[in-house]
């Protein structure tokens, strides 16, 4: 039997259902999805959250205003728990990030979902995080974590949606030395342990080097007045993906600092209709395509 055509009208409006699954257990330790579900008949497209924190710290529930009000568009989102830093150092969090995508797969048709288009977003650190997945899936380290129920499920996610994402994250380390900016200095060292690992799982190296499998349709929303992630690297970044051969579409945001669309207003409102109609766009291109 073919698969239902899922439909994505980025103006629909339907209330959302919350709820936490556990949908990885390393050792004794568990780690919760909150899944925002639409209440309607579906199925609908699903999408994963990573959120940011300095690959360190926040949880699975900061973002939850970007996650409702595209929920209530008609999407499956689960945004994840995940191990952080400085006790889990480079590439637990991928790992962690690439194995939810095969249990969003698997576990789609129970949450109301369609397994076969599973975008990704990612804000700050966990852009960073969503990118190096979206690029390389089938790496062996990152699909080091086995997924029983579907040992054949792909990483790989349909597109990207990443808002203020650290896509050069050795050479923002760099910047951060050279500013005194000892927060991100410790962060970025909790994470990688060494300068080596900060070149090598590096979004921005990982095209330089020509070593991506995949460049899936992306979008990037950015702030210019970001001190964080500098709006130049991210440029360059855009530059370099097109170049490569994908589709990438950058939306900056005039002024605005780093994590601009965390809270309700009207900021906010305007990321997610960008991100509502990125959404719908890459749904139809995906029936439209031969």
């Amino acid at each position: 039997m073919a698969s239902p055509v899922v439909t994505y009208d980025p103006a629909a409006s339907y209330a959302v259902r919350e709820h936490d699954v556990e949908y990885l257990r390393i050792g004794d330790r568990g780690y919760l999805v909150r899944v925002y579900q639409p209440e309607g008949a579906g199925p609908f497209p699903a999408l994963l959250d990573i959120h940011g924190g300095a690959w360190s710290g926040s949880d699975r529930l900061t973002d939850e205003v970007v996650d409702r009000a595209l929920a209530a568009a008609g999407m499956v989102v689960a945004s994840i728990d995940f191990r952080t830093a400085p006790e889990f150092p480079y590439p637990a969090q991928v790992q962690d990030a690439n194995y939810a995508v095969r249990w969003l797969k698997a576990h789609a048709e129970e949450l109301g979902a369609d397994g076969t288009h599973v975008g990704g977003l990612g804000r700050s650190s966990g852009g960073h995080t969503v990118f190096l997945n979206a690029l390389r899936p089938r790496d062996e380290r990152y699909a080091a974590i086995a997924l029983p129920e579907a040992e054949a499920a792909d990483a790989g996610v349909a597109y990207v949606i990443a808002l203020w994402p650290v896509l050069d994250s050795y050479t923002r380390y760099l910047i951060a030395k050279e500013n005194g900016a000892s927060h991100l200095i410790e962060a970025s060292e909790g994470y990688f342990l060494t300068e080596a690992a900060m070149r090598e799982g590096n979004p921005q190296g990982m095209l330089d080097r020509g070593e991506q499998d995949l460049l899936p349709p992306t979008q990037i929303l950015h702030g210019s007045a970001d001190t964080n992630v500098p709006l130049h690297l991210v440029d360059r970044f855009a530059e370099h993906y097109r170049n490569a051969g994908g589709q990438l579409a950058l939306e900056v945001f005039p002024g605005q600092p780093h994590t601009f669309a965390a809270e309700a207003g009207p900021i906010t409102d305007q990321a997610v209709a960008l991100m509502r109609d990125f959404v719908a766009a890459q749904i139809a291109a995906s029936y439209a395509a031969p």
